[in-house]
């Protein structure tokens, strides 16, 4: 019979050194990969700054230029989240701060969730499903890494 043994190590975090006006830690190192990464992905620094943002996670997620929201406050970088009401309001602030990437980030658990995303003027609205992890540092939580998939 077949032996199959499964051993669990620390996450791995690319080791790429970040420039100095970015993250250190593993902020920092997740920084670069989400900036390059084909999926839509967001990472966010333990003060829900943008810290970097896939092109189409930019594009899912109608935030314009990186140069736009990278160091702006998540929800002051023009990611406008709406209610599932048929009115279509947006959130309040006590419901944002449920939303998967901020979760992840003051709970310290995975996270998960639906959003509506407010398109660009005349294009339907966007539904994701947001999966969320925290970063951690020395087990601290220093940010948060979201998926989106389109629904």
């Amino acid at each position: 019979m077949a032996h199959v043994e499964l051993s669990l190590s620390e996450a791995f975090a690319p080791s790429v050194a970040a420039p100095a006006e970015q993250e250190s830690g593993s902020v920092g190192n997740w920084a670069v990969t989400v900036s390059r990464a084909a999926e839509p992905c967001l990472l966010i620094d333990a003060e829900t700054k943008v810290v970097a943002v896939s092109p189409s996670g930019r594009r899912l997620l109608c935030l314009g230029r990186p140069e736009d929201v990278i160091g702006l406050p998540l929800l002051d970088g023009g990611l406008r989240l709406l209610d599932f009401t048929a009115y279509r309001g947006e959130l309040t602030e006590q419901d944002t701060d449920k939303i998967p990437p901020l979760l992840a980030l003051h709970s310290g658990r995975l996270a998960r969730g639906l959003l509506r995303i407010q398109a660009a003027v005349g294009a339907p609205d966007a539904t994701v499903d947001a999966i969320s992890t925290p970063v951690l540092d020395d087990g601290d939580v220093a940010g948060s890494l979201t998926f989106f998939c389109v629904l």
